[in-house]
């Protein structure tokens, strides 16, 4: 690289807007490692995700917003964990070190960190093609962290916000011919860009239900596959006892953006708001204990919380019609081998 790996992080990385202080935090970057020490009696949850060029997003991608979406999408699962953050790190691969794409990169991601309260405590930068990889490090109380292994027979199955826009924001940015771009205006583009590249991560939401949700996770695969690993993750939790764990949806509860229903084809609207992905919205799983606190602890933060279905003992997932017949949902989520943007 004409710059040095040490002088592309100091620049770049390196800045008080990703590198401010945090509680948590008593040692960033600067040494071999970083130090973060939990107050007593929180348990530490962490998790990573990398992001290829023309696998995860578009070449030529907005670094800016690029930067956001990497982080946000990271951030999403401490939010399904009930999670706060506390820092990130960062590993990236370029090919080769561009000052002002790396400018609009380390602004963008500095907007989300200091949105989310998340210090940068360090990371690495290579040679290659372009490739980000972010780990988020979160805190939880001992013993209240969100699982995918608490469903029981009788819980609502609920959503944070709407699905489908961020399928039909990567329709959008492949110039797929079966989304209505006519009936798009400037408004609408930006909220499917929005939808893409700045998916809310629903820290607050995640935070307000634990002691609440019997299960929770986030939506990046699509709804179809996501509460699928709901349903075997709470039937195994115990080995001793056989249990068959399914659900039943009302395809007509799921909610819809005025956007969403605009530009996608009712014929292609359930199919994609259930299997698209990217959504990063949570499913949430409430015992009917906790249904109308878990409402309203959702309606203080001022977000969506649908009740689209019910876990019951059936096998798989169905959609329920409005005359009552229930039929096996066959649809599949994202497949992260097999979309090339």
């Amino acid at each position: 690289m004409a710059q040095g790996e040490f002088e592309l992080i100091r620049r770049y990385f390196g800045t008080p807007e990703l590198n401010f202080a945090h509680d948590d935090v008593l040692l960033g970057p600067g040494d071999d490692a970083a130090i973060v020490s939990l107050p007593a009696g929180f348990n530490l949850v962490m998790s990573i995700d990398t992001l290829n060029e023309s696998v995860h997003f578009p070449a030529q991608a907005d670094p800016f917003l690029l930067a956001q979406r990497c982080l946000l999408v990271n951030l999403s699962d401490l939010a399904a964990m009930g999670a706060e953050p506390v820092a990130f790190t960062l590993a990236i691969s370029l090919p080769s070190p561009d000052a002002r794409w790396l400018a609009a990169f380390s602004q963008g991601l500095a907007a989300v960190a200091q949105a989310y309260k998340c210090p940068l405590i360090g990371g690495d930068t290579t040679r290659g093609p372009l490739s980000i990889t972010i780990q988020v490090h979160g805190k939880v109380p001992s013993g209240q962290a969100l699982l995918r292994s608490g469903a029981a027979d009788g819980d609502a199955v609920y959503v944070t916000g709407e699905l489908g826009d961020g399928a039909a924001a990567l329709w959008w940015l492949l110039a797929d011919g079966r989304l209505n771009s006519a009936a798009l205006d400037n408004t609408a583009r930006q909220m499917l860009q929005q939808a893409f590249y700045q998916p809310d991560a629903r820290i607050s939401a995640g935070i307000a239900l634990r002691g609440l949700a019997s299960a929770a996770l986030d939506i990046s695969d699509g709804l179809a596959s996501d509460l699928a690993h709901v349903l075997e993750a709470s039937a195994g939790k115990n080995a001793d006892v056989s249990q068959t764990l399914g659900a039943v949806i009302d395809p007509d509860a799921i909610p819809l953006s005025d956007t969403f229903l605009k530009c996608v084809p009712k014929s292609e609207q359930l199919a994609l708001a259930l299997s698209g992905g990217d959504d990063y919205e949570l499913c949430v799983c409430v015992p009917p204990a906790h249904e109308s606190a878990a409402l309203a602890a959702m309606a203080a933060l001022g977000i969506r919380f649908t009740h689209i279905g019910q876990i019951d003992q059936g096998m798989g997932i169905r959609l329920q019609t409005s005359s009552g017949q229930q039929h096996p949902l066959s649809l599949k989520g994202y497949n992260h081998f097999s979309v090339q943007l």
